[in-house]
């Protein structure tokens, strides 16, 4: 993920308000750089933790709550839902209250929600809570890296503030599954969300040593805010639920619901001076090659998550903490190739990483679609190497390319709009993905791993077709 609006990132801009602060009685707060990083890696880990660890303690989930496939879909389906519907909104939140009371807000509000979920009675009482987990998240992300900006005003020790921002975030997606698998088996699934809540403790009093955040103006867009979370939500509802009941009853209007709602969108943001999504930066190739290609690689790398970590548990009869060790070879190949991945668009340049990448990933899900129950373990693990080593590869690219593909001002809404897409493609592929095991696990896996073969290499023929060399 990256940040969407950034606050001001001088000093002299901080310096700017202070009068200002004085005259309202506030006094001024001294800035701990180390403090504030610490406060937002550990922020990053803890939200992105909630992905990996909760899918593989879904089963678990299942057994205690009860609850159907399409109930289990919508735990993990709704914290990545609200993520990708508020993200567009998130930064000028962020702007207008400041970064530092933004971050502080939505981790309150994470680790309370954290704490619901660990306490939930019942399924739907866990999915609303994971709602409001996700849409705490959303406000989370880009005012951790607008404080960063904010705090590191040189550009070498910003880029090193990033870095290891991101690297909290690679760090949590190869312990997600070990952590959610050792919890699981050794004390319960609930254990997975209740970490978060001493964690949050800690980030809010990391926060302490963090300067107060600038204020800007920015005007949030309603309107086109709630269409795009009716249109997501809609379609989401539609897809998971005609996987399972068929398209009939409330799926056919949810599926007329999310279309209207979408071009409501559409007609919103065409029509407001200052969108949160000005659509004509689509007119750009090096914009609507990174939205499909992302959308189409966390819909590949989510929606394959999702179907393993049941596969192992319920086809194969693992237990948790052995199902998330099982991902661990793929985790530390996609933290390694996150780093190499920038390396190489230096020097070959972003479209030659971007194809790479998205072949390699559609070798992952094609190798995984010939995985049965009597497959060995070691080449199961092996397999999945590919899939997020594809990931790891063309992401960084994608979002340099993206980001080189608009003008400055333009930066936050081009990142807010990747990071959105991506959601969405993570969260329509958990619903697509569990759709197809509603027919029968065996065939529905290997049908949606083919089918995500056949998109990846989709997206890297139209990267081959459309991007030029440099």
């Amino acid at each position: 993920m990256s940040t969407m609006r950034p606050g001001p990132d001088s000093t002299a801009e901080r310096g700017a308000n202070a009068p200002q602060r004085k005259a309202r009685g506030a006094p001024e707060r001294p800035d701990s750089p180390t403090a504030t990083l610490a406060a937002a890696v550990l922020g990053f880990f803890v939200i992105t933790l909630d992905v990996s660890g909760v899918t593989i303690a879904l089963p678990a989930i299942g057994d205690d709550l009860g609850g159907s496939l399409a109930g289990l879909q919508w735990v993990a389906d709704g914290y990545t839902l609200m993520v990708a519907a508020l993200m567009l909104s998130a930064g000028t939140v962020s702007d207008a209250v400041g970064a530092r009371r933004a971050y502080s807000w939505g981790l309150a509000a994470f680790s309370v929600a954290s704490l619901a979920c660990g306490a939930a009675p019942t399924l739907g009482t866990l999915v609303a809570a994971r709602v409001a987990q996700g849409a705490a998240a959303a406000v989370m992300v880009p005012a951790s890296l607008a404080l960063i900006r904010q705090t590191f005003t040189d550009p070498a020790e910003r880029a090193r503030g990033i870095a290891l921002w991101t690297i909290g975030g690679a760090v949590a997606v190869a312990a997600g599954p070990v952590l959610g698998g050792l919890f699981t088996t050794q004390w319960t699934w609930r254990a997975v969300f209740l970490l978060n809540v001493p964690a949050g403790l800690a980030g809010l009093l990391a926060l302490r040593g963090t300067a107060r955040s600038p204020r800007r103006p920015a005007a949030l867009d309603l309107p086109g805010q709630l269409t795009a979370v009716v249109a997501l939500a809609s379609l989401t509802y539609a897809v998971i639920e005609g996987g399972h009941r068929g398209f009939t009853g409330p799926v056919p209007v949810a599926a007329g619901t999310a279309a209207a709602a979408g071009i409501a969108f559409g007609t919103v943001e065409a029509r407001r001076r200052a969108p949160m999504l000005p659509l004509g930066m689509f007119r750009e190739r090096g914009v609507t090659v990174p939205v499909v290609a992302g959308s189409t690689l966390n819909a590949a790398f989510y929606g394959g998550v999702f179907v393993l970590s049941l596969f192992f548990q319920e086809e194969r009869g693992q237990s948790g903490l052995s199902a998330g060790l099982m991902f661990v070879p793929m985790a530390l190949a996609t933290a390694c190739l996150n780093w190499l991945s920038p390396r190489l668009v230096a020097r070959r340049g972003a479209r030659p990483v971007i194809v790479l990448g998205l072949l390699t990933g559609a070798l992952g899900a094609a190798g995984l679609a010939t995985v049965d129950a009597g497959t060995p373990l070691w080449p199961t693990a092996a397999l999945m190497i590919p899939l997020g080593a594809g990931g790891a590869l063309a992401m960084p690219a994608l979002t340099s390319l993206m980001l080189d593909s608009v003008p400055g001002e333009r930066a936050g809404a081009a990142a807010a709009l990747l990071n959105t897409c991506r959601q969405t493609g993570g969260a329509l592929g958990i619903a697509a993905f569990g759709a197809f095991l509603a027919g029968g696990f065996a065939p529905g896996m290997r049908a949606s791993l083919l089918i995500a073969a056949g998109l990846l290499c989709a997206s890297a023929l139209t990267a081959r077709t459309l991007l030029p060399r440099r």
